[in-house]
């Protein structure tokens, strides 16, 4: 059985872009943090996100998937 990673690399991309200038910037990569997903579920199908004033729903699905909605 393979083993499931730790950590993971954050992605760079324009779109990404947190200074707003629309390029991506050079930046050594570190690694992320990284939750299981049963920790923010905690049991449950649905939970809301508050992430700067705006609530999102991360949502499993009975494919075992994740759908982030605002």
């Amino acid at each position: 059985m393979p083993t499931s990673p730790k950590t993971f690399s954050v992605l760079s991309h324009p779109s990404l872009d947190q200074a707003g200038t629309g390029q991506a910037s050079i930046q050594t990569q570190r690694p992320a943090p990284l939750v299981e997903s049963t920790e923010l579920l905690r049991g449950s199908k649905t939970v809301g996100i508050l992430h700067n004033g705006s609530v999102y729903r991360l949502q499993a699905t009975k494919l075992g998937k994740l759908i982030l909605t605002k």
